[in-house]
Formats: structure tokens, C-alpha cells, sequence
């Protein structure tokens, strides 16, 4: 009888199984990879939809009950203060809404403009950039008075070349800059941008409280109608002006205005949401 060798059995389940976890682990990979892709399309398409382009509003934003107040094409909606017609000396230049400077200050050129409703609780938001020495303002809660000025009114958040308007150096510890409760509150930090840049504006308005922002920084909050609010005015320039004390008028409300100083100033992607 012949006897044949014994053949040893390989052992090939070790290797099959580390076939599988490799196999599984691709899977398993894809499967992430996969899923990271989903998340940064998803994340994407957010972005996109909170993302608007110049003078317009984003899908989140009229969400949330955002309104536009300049399109970028037109004046609809503004008028100057005072009057019933938008006024000379204010264009429309690149998307901006350009108050043209006159040099001769608040004497001259168009004038003040105003929005025409009238707000209660809201935040307004805008960009705006200022010609070298140049001057402006935002106002807020104005009331329209016959023979008297916007700011004999309104609360304003100052507009200002700080590096080349004398503003800047008066009031006092630069409460005339940029951002600033104009003659009253100094805006800190003070983080304006150099003359010809774009700065973004925020101004909320909420039963009384006030807060300015600039350029993504809270940089002013105060109180109207308090007893402080009192005093502060009453050791301020706008003392006589019982208009201003009482800013809102019975109501509580106000018209949104932009001051013609007489100087190029730029605004755009003005809008505002009603708290």
C-alpha cells in the first residue's frame, strides 16, 4: 500500500476575515465621506440662503420679517424732512444713496431725508462710508415739527472722518466720533474704518433701551426716558429742546432720517425689522 503525504490545510480564515474588516472599513468610510458631503452641501445651501446680495434681503432675513428700505435703483419710500418730494442734491451712485456735498455744512444742499413710516421698537441695520472730513448722521424716533430741524428731535448716531473732521476732537471723550450718541455718549471701542471704506451700522431700538453697534461691536447702550436720560440731557446742548427730552413724542415712535452735512457720504443695504 502506498501512503501519500498529508497535505496541511492552509489556514485561510485569518486572512478572510481581514479581508472583511478591510472591506467593512471602506464601507464604512464611504459611508462617513458620504455623510461629511451631505453636511457641507446642507451647510452650503444655509449659507446661501442667509447670504443676499447688495441692497437685498436674504431668504433667512425675510424669515425673520426684515424690510428693505433702498433698493439700490430707486428713492421710493424717502422724501426729504419737511417736504413732500425726494430733494436735489441726494443721487444714486453705484447701489449707494449718495447725499452730494454742498461744503457749505447744514446750510446747504438737499437736506435731511426721511423714511416715510414712522417706527416704534425696531433694529435698523446699513453700511456707509464717509469722503475724507466728511460728516453725517442717522436719526432715529424723529418727529417731523414745523420750523424745526430733524435733530431738535431725534437721537443721532454719529457719522464722522474721525481722523480729519475737527468733530472729533470737540464734545467731550469723543463723543462727537463715529458711532456715538452724537454730543452725548461716545461710542467704545472706537472701531471705525479709514475714510472709503464701508462700515456696517446697527441702531436697536426696544421700550426704551438703545443700543449702537459698529462694524459687529456693541459700542453704545443707554436708556430713554429715565431719570439718567434726563440728566444727561440736561447737561447737554439739547437742554431747551423738550422735543429731544421727550424723543418719540406720546407715541414712543419716530420717523428714520439721514442727515445732509453738507459733505459726500454713501449708504446702502438699508433695511430694518420691527420688534
Amino acid at each position: 500500500m502506498t501512503y501519500l503525504p498529508k497535505i496541511k490545510k492552509k489556514n485561510i480564515a485569518l486572512p478572510l476575515l481581514l479581508l472583511g474588516a478591510i472591506f467593512t472599513s471602506c464601507k464604512d468610510q464611504k459611508e462617513e465621506n458620504k455623510d461629511q458631503d451631505n453636511a457641507q452641501i446642507e451647510a452650503n445651501s444655509e449659507e446661501l440662503e442667509d447670504e443676499a446680495g447688495l441692497n437685498e434681503l436674504s431668504a433667512k432675513e425675510k424669515e425673520e420679517g426684515w424690510e428693505l428700505l433702498f433698493d439700490g435703483e430707486s428713492t421710493d419710500g424717502w422724501r426729504g424732512y419737511g417736504k413732500d418730494s425726494f430733494p436735489k442734491g441726494w443721487v444714486i451712485e453705484d447701489g449707494a444713496l449718495k447725499v452730494q456735498g454742498s461744503g457749505a455744512g447744514e446750510a446747504g444742499g438737499g437736506g435731511d431725508i426721511i423714511y416715510k413710516k414712522e417706527f416704534k421698537d425696531f433694529e435698523l441695520s446699513l453700511e456707509w462710508k464717509v469722503s475724507e472730513g466728511g460728516n453725517s448722521g442717522i436719526f432715529y424716533l424723529a418727529e417731523e415739527i414745523d420750523g424745526e430741524p430733524i435733530y431738535t428731535s431725534a437721537p443721532e448716531f454719529q457719522i464722522l472722518d474721525n481722523e480729519k473732521h475737527p468733530d472729533a476732537r470737540l464734545g467731550k471723550n469723543g463723543n462727537r466720533q463715529s458711532a456715538s450718541l452724537y454730543d452725548l455718549i461716545p461710542a467704545e471701542p472706537q472701531n471705525a474704518k479709514p475714510v472709503g471704506e464701508w462700515n456696517k451700522a446697527s441702531i436697536i431700538v426696544y421700550r426704551g433701551t438703545v443700543v449702537h453697534s459698529q462694524n459687529g461691536e456693541n459700542v453704545v447702550e443707554y436708556h430713554l426716558w429715565t431719570d439718567k436720560w434726563k440728566e444727561m440731557v440736561a447737561d447737554s446742548k439739547f437742554k431747551d429742546w423738550e422735543n429731544f427730552l421727550n424723543a418719540g413724542g406720546e407715541d414712543k415712535q419716530g420717523y428714520i432720517g439721514l442727515q445732509d452735512h453738507g459733505d459726500d457720504v454713501w449708504f446702502r443695504n438699508i433695511k430694518i425689522k420691527k420688534l
